[in-house]
């Protein structure tokens, strides 16, 4: 059996400040796995499409380590709240809100996205 990726003209695309930034094609991303996406200003974002086509963008930067690496971080839910583990040290951040669910004092940016 061959698999063929779907394509799609639609882009994915960041609110940064009162601007939309475009960071990739939907077709990059895969359920589960996310796409690091290069920010104008140089830092990256994590950006995450779940099994139902719903889209996420945190700050790619690991707060605990300062790696740029949970775009390559392990996705689940907790208690209904989609979430992405680093794969340093193992700690969850929420998709939604960027806040860290083992450390209550630590947060990292969440973007709002769409698919336009």
């Amino acid at each position: 059996m061959t698999l063929v990726l779907e394509t799609t003209d639609l882009k994915i695309q960041l609110r940064l400040t009162d601007d939309w930034f475009t960071v990739c094609d939907l077709s990059t991303l895969l359920p589960g796995r996310g796409v690091a996406a290069l920010l104008p200003d140089g830092r990256q974002a994590a950006v995450f499409a779940d099994r139902t086509g719903r889209l996420y963008a945190i700050d790619n930067r690991d707060p605990f380590t300062g790696a740029a690496v949970l775009s390559r971080g392990l996705t689940g839910t907790h208690q209904g709240r989609p979430f992405v583990a680093s794969p340093l040290l193992k700690q969850r951040f929420d998709l939604e809100s960027g806040q860290c669910l083992d450390d209550e004092t630590v947060r990292v940016t969440a973007y709002e996205v769409k698919a336009a």
